[in-house]
């Protein structure tokens, strides 16, 4: 029998979970995973996480560790560490097993099998490989769990009738926006450095900008080298600087004069998410993530369109830019989110039950 935590003062059965990810370095998924995890430790669950370990982890509270290759892409890889997990599962009694992207998906797919339980999957984001076999996982979860409507939406047809959406909740923070303080214009990029995330078209079209800027560049990843180069190569070394991995991100948040969002895909980003809840001017993407938190599509912008990304920058420092709009009463707390976690547990153990 299990009970949930979601309503005050009614008692709650303790569950053992296990949780898998790649790995536990700076990124969404590990962010979401590790409120997740203490957030769940917190209501009294017992949470193991199984990932190839990272930086992130000193962060866990109350939770086991254990470190497994389940970052790498080889089947046999993978099935040793399914079993692995499937032996953790019955040594702790586990009731459900939570897989966080493709391959932890099959491993807790064939884990849960041996151990005997049900598992669950979290969808992140759009995935581009859209061949069937890939996403058999999905199919057999007893509910995959999408970060956003717009996840659910693109990815229900591989993934199944299984699918529910909870958003990504955040933690609470003691930072809001006061700009900066030099009076000169900070745009900000903060994420991971890949061209998914529309990072290498932002530099592009900055030599084109005038005025008093500065363009603070905030994570770390595999365009790193290259944007270095080219920032020398356009003349920007000045102007524009790679800081690498940052932890104190909501410091640069509230700082900055504008925070640029010019990803071409997401889930739903945790960095737009905060700054929509400390009140950060944003210009972003046209996507169908971005839309949903949106309050209405007036000011996105067409990822990769770089004369509009331009002009508009151009515009923000002049004062005649229409910024996006966002409503903060749409990013949902960690405790909502666990919450809504939570009862899918509870849901798919009792289908469990019944089998």
């Amino acid at each position: 029998m299990y009970s949930l935590s979601g309503d005050p003062g009614r008692e709650t059965d303790p569950m053992n979970i296990i949780h898998i990810l790649p790995e536990m370095d700076e990124g969404g998924v590990e962010r979401h995973v590790l409120w997740l995890a203490n957030e769940l430790a917190a209501l009294g669950h017992n949470v193991t996480v199984v990932s190839a370990g990272g930086k992130l982890e000193a962060q866990l509270k109350g939770v086991k560790i254990v470190h497994l290759p389940v970052h790498r892409k080889n089947p046999l890889t993978a099935l040793y560490s399914s079993v692995r997990v499937a032996r953790i599962a019955k040594s702790e009694k586990a009731e459900v097993i939570h897989a966080h992207s493709r391959v932890p998906a099959w491993i807790a797919y064939w884990a849960a099998r041996m151990a005997g339980i049900p598992f669950v999957v979290t969808a992140h984001g759009v995935f581009s490989n859209k061949t069937a076999w890939i996403y058999r996982p999905y199919r057999k979860a007893g509910r995959v769990i999408c970060v956003s409507s717009a996840v659910k939406k693109t990815m229900e047809s591989f993934f199944g009738n299984n699918t529910t959406v909870i958003l990504n909740g955040m933690p609470e923070t003691n930072f809001s926006w006061k700009g900066p303080a030099d009076g000169i214009t900070r745009f900000l990029f903060i994420g991971r450095l890949t061209s998914l995330k529309g990072i290498q078209d932002l530099v592009e079209v900055l030599p084109g900008l005038d005025g008093d800027w500065i363009f603070d560049v905030v994570g770390d990843g595999p365009l790193f080298s290259s944007l270095s180069a080219r920032i020398k190569e356009l003349g920007l070394s000045e102007r524009v600087f790679l800081h690498g991995f940052r932890d104190d991100t909501d410091r640069w948040l509230s700082e900055c004069s504008c925070l640029l969002f010019p990803s071409y895909t997401e889930g739903m980003s945790l960095t737009l998410a905060r700054a929509v809840q400390m009140g950060v001017p944003v210009l972003a993407s046209s996507i169908p993530p971005v839309i949903e938190m949106a309050e209405t599509e007036e000011g996105l912008l067409p990822p990769g369109e770089k004369d509009v990304w331009r002009r508009t920058l151009q515009g923000f420092m002049e004062g005649n830019s229409a910024l996006s709009r966002f409503s903060p009463e749409k990013i949902p707390t960690v405790k909502k989110m666990t919450d809504g976690v939570e009862a899918v547990y509870a849901e798919v153990c009792a289908e469990g039950e019944k089998k």
